[in-house]
């Protein structure tokens, strides 16, 4: 096996290059134990962006923010183009008959399979609300032209025909995963290999105040990929491998209805608002001056979260002029969490993800068997490590969205 902290400039000659992104598994988790401490050396926490996966993995793989890439949250305000504004000829059908299981289901097949919304699409808005909304995430990000604000390091590894695999939940599961890329280690060798485990998540969802359920997991991926790396280093002896995270998981103690709050107003969506309810935050979009101050007002006196400035928005990296995520956005307080929601319903998990970066269990991972060729402080600094890794040049031409 490679010894490490094996410096990059040691080799000669072909290199192999892992990069691991295990999904949520957040600095708090990893700080105090030993997961692949005998391998991985070089370890930091490294601050998330505000928001959901759909924002945090395009920006480790473009190394820009989601004001520049434009991937930020799945559903955002777009009337004029949204694949669903043909259904604005049934809004004369009370909303009981379209907000049914069975047509929300057809939506979510519709946009999968007609509207090339991609495999992704879920219908997690009110289907008389659709028509008013665009998704995001059409194509797979973790493929060439995948990101639609900048290219991504696949972009740029294919331009320059540098070898390269990439796993990922869209056609692996965590398991399949590791064990294709020893196999095409042994096969294909020297190149830059991608991996992304997605399944952490869903267990610290669900169990990240459990750490024997934890540590077994955590005990899979060390021994796995352990093997991954040990059929890397028979290939280059000063093989690299660095793993990361988008984000952390912060334990939930506090459930709040804000829904029942704003809808006690009295006021109509579409007519006066619209609403996007995200677990841990709600953004708005205002037809009238009225709805705005009653609105803001109710938000003002809630315990549960703040809005925030559009100075803040801009400082985070997710400040869009032209409002499509959000003309006003509410966050919760780190820890509490949406009793209702547009993406979860009524599901009501022990984790979760989407506070304020400040909040210190949202901070994600950097662990790696050699020193970062550049500061690393935050998820954007990923992608420059692995832009060095596969020497690829410094600037490239932006995408236009």
């Amino acid at each position: 096996m490679a010894v490490a902290g094996a410096a990059p400039g040691m080799a000669k000659g072909p290199r192999v290059h892992l990069f691991v992104l295990i999904n949520a598994l957040g600095w708090t988790y990893i700080e105090k134990r030993d997961f692949l401490a005998d391998v991985l050396r070089y370890r930091q926490p490294l601050r998330t962006v505000l928001g959901f996966s759909s924002g945090a993995i395009p920006t480790i793989l473009t190394g820009v923010p989601p004001a520049q890439t434009g991937h930020w949250n799945l559903f955002y305000y777009d009337p004029q183009h949204s694949p669903f504004r043909w259904l604005r000829h049934f809004r004369f059908l009370p909303p009981r008959l379209l907000n049914t299981r069975v047509i929300r289901k057809l939506m979510k097949e519709l946009g999968r399979r007609v509207l090339g919304l991609g495999p992704l699409f879920e219908c997690c808005v009110s289907t008389t609300l659709l028509p008013f909304f665009n998704w995001t995430e059409k194509r797979n990000i973790y493929a060439t032209g995948g990101i639609t604000g900048a290219p991504s390091i696949f972009d740029q590894l294919a331009a320059a025909g540098r070898p390269f695999q990439v796993y990922s939940y869209h056609s692996f599961t965590d398991a399949g995963a590791l064990r294709q890329a020893v196999r095409d280690l042994e096969q294909s060798g020297p190149g830059f290999y991608f991996l992304y485990l997605s399944e952490m998540d869903s267990l610290l969802h669900h169990a990240c105040g459990n750490p024997a359920k934890i540590d077994e997991r955590l005990a899979f991926y060390a021994a796995a990929l352990k093997q991954v790396y040990s059929a890397a280093a028979k290939v280059d002896p000063t093989a690299t491998l660095t793993i990361f995270s988008d984000h952390g998981m912060t334990p939930i103690h506090t459930h709040y209805d804000l829904a029942a709050q704003v809808e006690s107003l009295a006021l109509r969506m579409p007519d006066d608002y619209l609403a996007v309810y995200d677990s841990t935050m709600v953004r708005f979009w205002f037809f009238n001056e009225a709805a705005k101050q009653r609105v803001r007002e109710v938000l003002n006196s809630s315990p549960c979260g703040r809005m925030l400035s559009d100075l803040e928005l801009e400082g985070l990296g997710i400040y869009f002029p032209d409002h499509r995520y959000g003309e006003l956005v509410f966050l919760l307080h780190p820890g509490w969490l949406l009793s209702r929601s547009d993406f979860s319903g009524q599901w009501l998990p022990k984790g979760m993800h989407g506070y304020h970066p400040d909040d210190a269990y949202s901070d994600g991972i950097f662990l790696s068997n050699c020193p970062p060729p550049v500061e690393v402080r935050s998820i954007a600094d990923v992608y420059q490590c692995m832009r060095i890794a596969a020497e690829l040049p410094a600037k490239v031409a932006a995408r236009a969205r």
